[in-house]
């Protein structure tokens, strides 16, 4: 029973796997190792670019190695960060935890290429 329990107790992903990054925006988001336990992706998004609508499923720790301005949008277009509001993007590299993100797409609003190494972390599979 206990088993059973944790199981349903987990909450669905509500979103098809068609939105997954990999799949729903191929052009900006590469895998590079996967397993049962974690995903690591290289995200690369072009000055001037917009990645398609899009989802992560799992809570990933995200080593951004150029960032530059950028617009996050939710699944229907509307505004959720405008990363212009704080001032000029980090110079350095920085390491940031990002949970789990429902349906959005970014649009590189600056002069760089941003580009992120983003790794998943898979959920422990239940003995």
């Amino acid at each position: 029973m206990g088993r059973e329990a944790q199981v349903s107790e987990s909450p669905a992903w509500p979103w098809p796997d068609s939105l997954d990054a990999l799949i729903a925006a191929p052009r900006h988001h590469k895998l590079m190792f996967e397993n049962e336990r974690v995903r690591i992706l290289e995200v690369r998004i072009p000055p001037g670019e917009t990645v398609p609508v899009h989802t992560h499923r799992w809570p990933s720790a995200i080593y951004v190695a150029k960032q530059g301005d950028f617009i996050r949008r939710d699944g229907d277009g509307h505004l959720l960060f405008d990363s212009r509001t704080l001032g000029p993007p980090p110079t350095e590299p920085l390491v940031q935890w990002v949970p789990p993100l429902p349906p959005h797409s970014v649009e590189n609003v600056g002069s760089i290429e941003i580009l992120l190494i983003s790794a998943e972390l898979k959920p422990a599979e239940l003995p």
